[in-house]
């Protein structure tokens, strides 16, 4: 890939609250004609504080022969993961029904295709250059019981909407990635759980074991994974019938709003929005210019989820005969969470012989160091859209830390997409013992995020 003219691209910056495209402005930057080099990293200011303007797009020397010189070039299998340390993997009881129930995932059908999967990495790639933004959404983990077509539309729904109102006030395309279809496995600070002096196995997701609990509940369960699977492939396929079949339809934007925000303000925000959209969809029209094209009618929609589960991800994992590469056919998109990043552990040996676009998730934990270390294990060949950086660890400490791990990635001349998760740095406990999360906590940690790269000259890709 090369650039032959100029190229443009956007940073996000809070200005205002006058409406969302007030919040955000452009800063285009410029590349004389004559210059025609290959795009080798995403290139920000040296230092914070510096004249951005100034800032090469390029490496000074191509990234690929500095990254594989410090890579050791050792043999990838399937299974090869079973021979590292494998954290928070469940502890199931008979070894023979599970490998039983792993034998019968082999045997079913891929939830999602490689091609799929390909499609999202060069969108992704899109958004590690400035040229588009990830929105990822979903619950924190998906349940068995509140399994139904109603939940799966009205989150399909709310991603719409945020989708409408970033496109319409960034003018960037909008890649929506659901956190569905497979997010169900969650990581534990500990293996067990006391009540009135009873200890048992933790909770861990609704594919692992039940959150009742009472010993038959919390005991690892492989039949739970089938159960998982059927879910995930019921979910994606509404999902694929919501965003082809006519709901996605961008004629339809006024009619997105959740009951809910019938009579608020912010559903009073958004109609106003929506109803700005369907007035330039109506002078299309009265223009001579087609809103039935499909790009119209239609929208992209990918899904996502934790791999923390291996031998379900490894049960379906099918070999490309297109392109010859390895894919985690249980999602598009698949993340190392923070308990499971370990450089020699085994969710980042499996996670590096796949072809799925990769997240990593990174808290105020993160040592810039070994974070370089980390991409270079899971992409070697620094290829634009297969990483993308789930930042999550608060406002304040989004201010403090991630200015140092951006100029950790820029020197090392790695691509990646920079993501604000500002979710699981500022959760907070109720009176009532439910985890939630204050909107201002929110707010403030989305903005230092856009903050943080405007100073470094970066591009915020995604929340």
């Amino acid at each position: 890939m090369a650039i032959s003219s100029s190229l443009s691209s956007t940073t996000f910056l809070p200005t205002s609250d006058s409406g969302l495209r007030s919040q955000f402005r452009l800063r285009p930057i410029s590349i004389p004609s004559n210059l025609c080099l290959p795009i080798s990293s995403i290139r920000a200011s040296a230092a914070a504080g510096s004249d951005n303007s100034s800032a090469p797009l390029v490496a000074e020397k191509p990234v690929q022969a500095a990254v594989a010189s410090r890579t050791p070039v050792i043999k990838w299998e399937l299974d090869s993961w079973k021979k590292r340390n494998a954290l928070q993997l469940p502890e199931y009881p008979d070894q023979e029904e599970l490998e039983a129930v792993l034998k019968t995932v082999e045997s079913f059908p891929p939830i999602v295709f490689a091609g799929e999967a390909r499609n999202l990495e060069e969108r992704l790639a899109e958004a590690a250059m400035g040229n588009a933004f990830l929105l990822q959404g979903g619950d924190c983990a998906e349940s068995f019981k509140e399994f139904s077509a109603n939940n799966i539309r009205d989150t399909f729904r709310v991603l719409l909407q945020m989708g409408v109102v970033l496109m319409f006030g960034g003018q960037l395309p909008v890649i929506k990635v659901g956190r569905m279809a497979g997010q169900f496995a969650k990581p534990r600070s500990s293996g067990l759980e006391e009540q009135g002096g009873v200890k048992l196995p933790a909770y861990k997701g609704d594919n692992i074991n039940g959150d009742a609990f009472t010993l038959k509940d919390r005991t690892p369960d492989p039949h739970r994974m089938i159960r998982a699977y059927t879910q995930s492939a019921a979910t994606l396929n509404l999902l694929r019938s919501f965003a082809t079949g006519g709901y996605a339809a961008m004629q339809r934007v006024t009619q997105w709003n959740l009951d809910f925000a019938e009579n608020s303000e912010q559903g009073d925000r958004y109609k106003e929005l929506a109803n700005r959209v369907d007035e330039a969809l109506g002078f299309m029209a009265a223009a001579g210019l087609t809103i039935d094209h499909p790009i119209m009618t239609t929208t992209e929609f990918w899904t996502s989820h934790e791999c923390l589960l291996l031998p379900y991800e490894q049960a379906l994992t099918r070999l490309d005969s297109t392109s010859g590469l390895y894919y985690d056919c249980s999602a598009h998109m698949v993340w190392v969470g923070e308990r499971t990043r370990q450089l020699d552990g085994a969710h980042v040996e499996f996670l590096r012989g796949i072809a799925n676009p990769i997240g990593i998730k990174v808290s105020d934990k993160m040592d810039p160091n070994e974070l370089v270390k980390l991409i270079d294990i899971l992409n070697p060949h620094n290829k634009p859209g297969r990483i993308t950086i789930i930042v999550r660890m608060g406002a304040e400490n989004q201010r403090v830390k991630l200015p140092h791990l951006i100029r950790a990635v820029r020197g090392a001349g790695q691509i990646v997409t920079w993501v604000c998760d500002p979710m699981h740095g500022n959760t907070i406990k109720a009176p009532c013992g439910l985890k939630t999360r204050s909107f201002d906590a929110i707010s403030a940690e989305v903005r230092a995020f856009f903050d943080v790269h405007d100073q470094e000259g970066s591009y915020a890709g995604g929340i």
